[in-house]
C-alpha cells in the first residue's frame, strides 16, 4: 500500500512538473499592415480596382507579393488588380515610402506615385507564445507626403487618411480617390 501511494504521489509531481506548450495561435492577432482601399474619383461611394498596381518599398528591389501562388510568370506575384492593398510598415522607424505604380505591366501607360507615411509606433504584450507586436500611429501633422517623381500626372487624385490608428487590418486606414 505504501509503495501504491509513493508512486501516486511521484506520479502527481512527475505531471505537475510539465510544461504547457506555449504556441502562438495562427488567428492571434499580429502587426497589423497599413489597408489602403481605393475609391472612384467619380463615384466616391464606390471602390475600384487598380489595374496591375505594383507597390515597391524604399528598400525592395522586386516590391510586395500579392499573389503568392503565381508560379508561371514570377513578375505577377507582385501585381494585384484589387481595389484593397495592405502594406507592412517598418517596426523599428517612423517612416516609410513606397512607390505605388499604376499599370506595372504595360510600359506605355506606367504612371507612379510615391507616398512617404509619417507615424509612431508601439509595442504591446499580445501573450508569452506569441511576445509583442507593434502598432501604429499615423502622425495628426503631415501623415504623409504624396510626390510625382516622373513629372507626368500623379494618378492618386486624392489621398485621405481615414484611420490613422493602425491596430488591426480590418478597417481601411488609408483612402484613395483615382
Amino acid at each position: 500500500m505504501k509503495k501504491l501511494i509513493s508512486l501516486l504521489l511521484l506520479f502527481t509531481f512527475g505531471l505537475s512538473s510539465c510544461e504547457k506548450d506555449d504556441i502562438c495561435d495562427a488567428n492571434t492577432p499580429t502587426t497589423p499592415r497599413l489597408v489602403i482601399t481605393f475609391y472612384d474619383i467619380a463615384n466616391p461611394t464606390k471602390t475600384k480596382n487598380v489595374s496591375n498596381l505594383k507597390v515597391i518599398g524604399d528598400e525592395m528591389k522586386e516590391g510586395i507579393v500579392f499573389n503568392e501562388s503565381l508560379a508561371v510568370d514570377d513578375s505577377l506575384r507582385y501585381v494585384t488588380n484589387a481595389s484593397t492593398v495592405m502594406i507592412p510598415l517598418k517596426v523599428n522607424d517612423s517612416t516609410v515610402t513606397f512607390k505605388f505604380i499604376y499599370n506595372s505591366l504595360n510600359p506605355a501607360a506606367i504612371n507612379t506615385d510615391v507616398i512617404k507615411f509619417n507615424y509612431s509606433t508601439q509595442n504591446v504584450y499580445v501573450s508569452r507564445a506569441c511576445g509583442f507586436k507593434t502598432i501604429f500611429q499615423l502622425r495628426n501633422v503631415l501623415p504623409f507626403v504624396q510626390t510625382d517623381p516622373d513629372g507626368d500626372s500623379i494618378w492618386m487624385t486624392d489621398v485621405i487618411l481615414e484611420n490613422p490608428n493602425i491596430e488591426s487590418e480590418n478597417e481601411t486606414h488609408i483612402k484613395v480617390y483615382f
